[in-house]
Formats: structure tokens, sequence, C-alpha cells
């Protein structure tokens, strides 16, 4: 079973492609870095990987078949700024059970307090939100899990908790990951394949 981009292509404005007939494969298990500054197109691969986004040309799927569009997406995505994933009229208990209903211990692993459940989302911070973000996308069906800059707005400690987690349960669970970020350092660390966005055109670059 394969993640598989072929030959997309997409462009914000009419005339330039950020994206020019990309192709990407990530295996079960495989935990890939997209290495590259703002505006490189790392975040628009992403988001056209996880379905948020449809591509200009090119097309996702997951062992051969398109990303469903109803229904558990197996493919989440985690965003930067977690305030803008979470809906501000939802208490925070609604928002985490939104796709499954994650143990006690998992919330404890996050650092998740049992009060912030009834909490709404402008009363939490964005590392705190970003626990329930995180939490929310490690559900039993997700087979690859896309990390957008997922803790570049944390403290150095919420990091680390973060992604100790996440690691252990991508290792565990075999889930395909992409890790996205302009941390070179972070890119090396977690990463077993490492895509840097100044080759993003050459051929082949990106097949597994």
């Amino acid at each position: 079973m394969l993640l598989k981009g072929e030959n997309i292509s997409f462009g914000y404005n009419k005339g330039s492609l950020v994206l020019d007939n990309v192709s990407i494969a990530i295996a079960p298990g495989e935990v890939v870095g997209l290495l590259g500054p703002s505006g490189c197109g790392k975040t628009t691969l992403g988001r056209i990987l996880a379905g948020y986004q449809l591509p200009e040309k090119g097309v996702v799927t997951i062992d051969d078949k398109p990303l469903p569009t109803v229904g558990f997406n197996p493919v989440q995505l985690i965003f930067q700024h977690p305030e803008r994933a979470v809906n501000p009229r939802w208490q925070m208990r609604k928002t985490l059970n939104e796709g499954w209903h994650p143990s006690d211990d998992l919330l404890e692993e996050l650092g998740i307090e049992k009060q912030w459940l009834t909490r709404w989302p402008n009363e939490l911070s964005g590392g705190e939100l970003q626990r329930f973000c995180v939490a929310r996308a490690l559900g039993p069906e997700t087979q690859f899990l896309i990390a957008d800059e997922m803790t570049t707005m944390l403290d150095a400690i919420t990091q680390a908790q973060i992604w100790q987690v996440v690691m252990r349960i991508v290792r565990e669970r075999n889930i395909g990951m992409v890790v996205i970020s302009h941390e070179a350092h972070l890119i090396n660390r977690l990463c077993s394949r490492v895509v840097d966005f100044k080759n993003i055109n050459s051929p082949d670059l990106f097949l597994v």
C-alpha cells in the first residue's frame, strides 16, 4: 500500500505553478521529510496529499484508489495553526471525539488535562489546542499522517513531548508519515528520507 501523488501540478496565480508535474510516494512506516523555505510548495503538496486541496493536474491515491470523499480520511493532516483547524463553536470534547474516542492514556501522554475537555477553543493556548489536534488525527483508521510545521509555534518542551508520542505511535502502527518543515535539524532527526524543495522539479525525485 502506498500513498501516491502522481504528476501533481498546482498554482495560486494564473500562469505560475508552485508545483509542476511533481510525483511522490510514501510507504507504510516510512517517515519522509519535506524541507524548504516558506512559499516553496511544501504545504500545498501536503494539503493535496490529504485531500484538502485539489490539484490542477494529477491524481492522489491510496492503495491505488482515490482518497475517500465521505467518512474518515485515512490520510490525516495536522496544521501549523491549530486555531484554524477547530470549530470555535464546539467544546473541546466534541472536537476531540469528532473522528474517534482517544483513550485516557493517550490524552495523558499528550498532556491533555481533563478539565480542558469542557472548554472552548478560545480558552486554550495554541499549544493546548495543538495537543487536541494531534490526538484527533491519531485515530485507529489513520494510515498516513502529514505534519505541516506541526510544532513550530510551540515551546521546546511541548515540541519534544508531542513528537515523542507521535513517533512512538507511528512506529507501533506502521503509519506512513510526511514531516513538513523548514528546520533541517528536525527533519534530519526524524526522517528516513528527506526531500529538499530546492530540487522540486528534478525527474522522479519523489518516487519510491
